[in-house]
């Protein structure tokens, strides 16, 4: 198991490295610079600002600079929010999007699962219609017309919630309710499908002849083994939840990384641009590092080891 962590790791870093190296150079090919928008700035001003940034020094030079400052944790400084260091700048707004994220994973998923389990305990009756019918729209549907529609409904019309910003527990509730459908039909409809498939095998039925009761049967054996696929389509989907919607955050005003992302690459914040693409490349192998070592927490036949396996 240590081996198999440490050689993790070392993929983790090796996979860290290239997108850097990837996301670095695709900034340089991007139209424009990030003075573009600085129309008060005389070509002089502008010269002194790019060569204080180091812009004006050839691409490799800029490039091992930007590896030099990786290597001690600097992901840089932003041009466009007042020279303010990019890893403040994500530390100030992970806090809005990791609440959001967490409530609308963790809900979302427990959801799901009891309408995914319920559908293949009652299949093929008005319960597990209905429950297909909910997935389905729940993963069909953009998230941002929820988001239209939970404004409208909730916040215009009854007055029940703030329509946007951000401020107490209650301005995360709307947010959250749109960013849970998505995982919520998601859970449904994995939960639904291989809990069918489980509830019909052998070792189901051999449960049953051992008299065990339907509620052991369903939660003990059945859904253990059901959980295996969720884990795997819910490890990615859990880093875009947990760093923040970008639609999302624009639309109910939430200052968190999502929204911060899009500002940036409208206005050519290189360095913040390339620091939240490597903490979302980050939070993603840490998380397929995470659901690899639960398969085997999860079943028993699994097991992670540092040989060949």
């Amino acid at each position: 198991m240590f081996r198999y962590i440490l050689r993790r790791l070392f993929y983790m870093l090796i996979t860290l490295f290239i997108i850097a190296t990837v996301s670095f150079f695709l900034m340089k090919m991007l139209p424009g610079s990030p003075l573009n928008a600085e129309d008060k700035l005389s070509e002089q001003q502008k010269a002194i600002v790019l060569e204080k940034y180091g812009l004006n020094d050839p691409v490799p030079v800029q490039y091992l600079k930007y590896l030099g400052g990786l290597a001690q944790g600097d992901l840089g400084i932003s041009f466009a929010f007042d020279n303010t260091p990019v890893t403040k700048i994500l530390v100030d707004r992970m806090g809005p999007s990791l609440q959001l994220g967490l409530q609308s994973l963790l809900i979302g998923s427990f959801l799901g699962i009891i309408l995914g389990l319920i559908a293949a305990v009652f299949r093929n009756g008005a319960i597990d219609y209905t429950s297909t019918v909910i997935a389905v729209l729940g993963s069909s549907i953009p998230n941002f017309v929820f988001a239209g529609l939970l404004q409208y409904v909730f916040a215009v019309q009854l007055e029940w919630f703030p329509v946007a910003l951000w401020g107490g527990f209650e301005y995360s509730i709307l947010p959250t309710i749109a960013l849970m459908i998505f995982p919520m039909a998601t859970a449904a409809r994995f939960i639904r499908t291989e809990m069918v498939e489980v509830l019909n095998s052998n070792f189901i039925l051999t449960a049953r002849a051992k008299g065990i009761g339907e509620a052991g049967v369903v939660f003990k054996h059945g859904l253990r083994n059901g959980l295996i696929p969720l884990i795997t389509v819910i490890g990615p989907m859990a880093v875009s939840m947990l760093t923040g919607s970008m639609v999302i955050e624009q639309i109910f005003a939430i200052p968190g990384i999502g929204e911060q992302f899009v500002t940036s690459v409208l206005v050519n914040d290189y360095p913040t641009i390339m620091g939240t693409t490597l903490l979302f490349a980050f939070l993603f192998v840490v998380i397929i590092l995470v659901i690899d070592l639960l398969y085997g927490l999860i079943d028993p036949r699994i097991r992670v080891s540092g040989g060949n396996s």
